[in-house]
């Protein structure tokens, strides 16, 4: 492996909400995603385009049972290390939507806000479609100003279902 490549390792399982997808580097959680494996594979590169790829890797099965875990108690937090990559705009935004309590939504006004930004509701709408860790960083419990549900990166079913499950 050359010095710029970085290893993410991959795993797969089905999920009470479909097919979910998990890469880890070695510094931490970097994918976490529902939906076809090999698009989300392609995700991870796009956005690591030195990345290998190791299939049903050690640390992501590890991992892959944490956020299975996660998806059946909403209410216990992920406390695993995140390799996240993004602008310093989107971390903060990540970092305010960990701080919902699973079963409390919150508009995107209401997250602009509290990052400070309180004109930045596109802003803050688009940090949340680039959130690349589902679950982890609960990008679902934001919805719009009226309540209603609105888009979501891996489909609005899965986004009313987790919404659901943390409702109960």
């Amino acid at each position: 492996m050359k010095l710029s490549e970085e290893t993410v390792d991959w795993a797969e399982a089905m999920s009470p909400l479909g097919a979910l997808s998990v890469g880890s580097t070695a510094r931490g959680l970097c994918h976490v995603g529902f939906g076809d494996a090999a698009d989300l594979r392609k995700e991870v590169l796009k956005v690591r385009p030195r990345a290998v790829i190791v299939e049903d890797g050690d640390r992501a099965r590890a991992c892959l049972q944490d956020i299975l875990a996660l998806l059946e108690d909403p209410q216990r937090p992920y406390e695993g290390p995140l390799d996240i990559l993004g602008t310093g705009f989107q971390t903060a935004v990540w970092t305010a939507l960990r701080d919902i309590p699973a079963g409390e939504r919150r508009t995107y006004s209401d997250l602009a806000r509290h990052v400070g930004a309180p004109t930045a509701v596109r802003a803050v709408a688009g940090a949340c479609a680039a959130n690349r860790l589902a679950v982890v960083i609960p990008c679902h419990r934001v919805v719009r100003s009226t309540g209603d549900i609105s888009g979501y990166r891996w489909g609005r079913s899965v986004k009313a279902a987790l919404l659901a499950r943390e409702a109960r």
